[in-house]
């Protein structure tokens, strides 16, 4: 059995570095250090949502940390979905969103002030130089800790039919939006929020048939943002999409049987996704480091320890993460589901997850509860 002296934690994205602070404060006197194999201030994506719900887990857990981070979000109370026959507006529904890069500069800096060591620019390439008693994968769905040992984590992964690419855009949303558009080429959507005063994230996903009609597949980065950019001309007010790896791709549906190898273990996005429909993927990952360091507080033995997070972790992961694919289902059909009036349509859309109810929606949403009502009523 071993004692818990030293930590390895191989990614300096959000899980990683709060996985690293969690571990300093829970574990002060064990040595901690973050290997990047990107420089400082690299990352891609733009913005990270939210739900009001989630965040009360942070401000539980790490009031410190929620303190940081909370005066840089943005908040709205109310969604909308913009249809070709007309908007809606969900209330209730309640986000908050930050920059990526903002989010992992303000846990770089506080992990930084906690004396953690952090190494940019540093690829590992074999895992084994890697000598602490515990290695954390916190490296993301191309997991090189995962990878090393998949026949232990036994990982299962499949893709979702629909396409997307994760664009910028350089104007501000009222509101977390879904604009759906008909176009020559097929249907597709675009999930839209603002992350900062000047600046939102702009999704553009649509099924695999329109995205070969149009011909994505044999643009550039640049003219797929051009073509989106005028595509969703109305929503974007005629500004251009801004690129940052904005490649096209297809989500992956990735999950591991086992969260553990020996010395190894993993979190967030290296050992399961969540479909961005539900915002909930950096969630899950700073979730995912609460649970590991507080079974690594409650047992002296790294062996204990994992086994306490093998055994609680992934069942309650595993409740959100496939409320998550059952959304993204949802989306791969989202163009039929166009044809029903608008009011149908959102209704629809409020209860994709499966976790909603009647009575669940009208304690969220009781404006659009009560307007439905009425509707279905004529």
């Amino acid at each position: 059995m071993t004692k818990l002296s030293s930590i390895d934690i191989l990614g300096a994205g959000p899980a990683g570095l709060y996985t690293a602070i969690l571990i300093r404060r829970l574990m002060p006197d064990v040595k901690v250090q973050i290997t990047e194999q990107n420089p400082e201030g690299a990352t891609f994506g733009f913005g990270v949502v939210f739900s009001d719900q989630a965040l009360e887990f942070l401000k539980a857990d790490d009031p410190e940390t929620h303190d940081l981070v909370t005066p840089h979000m943005e908040r709205w109370q109310n969604m909308a979905l913009n249809l070709p026959g007309g908007s809606v507006t969900l209330d209730g529904v309640g986000f908050t969103a930050i920059g990526r890069l903002q989010l992992i500069e303000i846990l770089t800096e506080r992990a930084r002030a906690l004396d953690i060591s952090i190494r940019f620019g540093t690829p590992v390439t074999d895992i084994e130089t890697l000598t602490a008693d515990l290695v954390i994968g916190a490296d993301g769905l191309n997991s090189l800790v995962r990878n090393a040992f998949a026949d232990r984590f036994k990982p299962n992964v499949e893709y979702f039919d629909n396409h997307f690419a994760w664009f910028g855009a350089t104007l501000p949303f009222d509101a977390l939006t879904q604009t759906f558009i008909e176009t020559e080429h097929g249907p597709m959507n675009a999930h839209h929020y603002r992350f900062s005063p000047d600046s939102s994230t702009f999704i553009v996903e649509c099924d695999g048939e329109t995205f070969r009609k149009a011909g994505f597949g044999e643009m550039t980065e640049a003219e797929s943002a051009t073509f989106c950019s005028r595509l969703f001309s109305d929503a974007l007010k005629g500004t251009q999409l801004v690129t940052n790896k904005s490649n096209w791709r297809q989500f992956p549906r990735l999950w591991c049987e086992h969260w553990f190898a020996g010395r190894y273990a993993l979190l967030g996005d290296a050992v399961h996704t969540a479909h961005f429909s539900i915002g909930s993927g950096t969630r899950l990952a700073m979730e995912d480091a609460i649970a590991l360091t507080q079974a690594l507080a409650r047992h002296e033995h790294i062996e204990d320890a994992l086994a306490d997070y093998q055994q609680k972790r992934p069942p309650i992961a595993r409740k959100i993460v496939d409320a998550a694919n059952t959304s993204a289902t949802w989306y791969e059909t989202f163009g039929d589901k166009m044809r029903l009036d608008p009011m149908d349509f959102a209704h629809d859309y409020l209860m994709r997850s499966g976790r909603m109810t009647e009575d669940r929606l009208r304690k969220l949403a009781p404006r659009f509860a009560s307007d439905y009502q009425a509707f279905k009523a004529k």
